[in-house]
């Protein structure tokens, strides 16, 4: 069944690039291998531990940039019907 005319596409670049910023710290923290050493380190800790800390302000802050594009999207979306419905 096609889409109404005026209707957004389903996978938008915003929406792509959310999945990537909530993609990207998932991807750092599996791949163990990149961080699985204990130099350098910060203040007599290992990079291991270091690191890993590191991502827990780094993957807020991606998913603070997803939540804006998704929300961004949403709104388009919903400007989108409202132009459509008034014809």
């Amino acid at each position: 069944m096609p889409e109404p005319p005026g209707t957004p596409p389903a996978v938008t670049p915003e929406r792509v690039l959310a999945a990537l910023a909530l993609l990207v710290p998932i991807v750092a923290m599996l791949w163990v291998s990149s961080y699985d050493k204990t130099a350098p380190d910060v203040g007599g800790v290992p990079f291991f531990y270091w690191y890993q800390l590191l991502w827990v302000p780094v993957s807020a802050v991606f998913t603070v940039a997803a939540y804006l594009l998704i929300t961004r999207d949403e709104k388009a979306r919903k400007a989108a019907r409202k132009a459509g419905g008034a014809r």
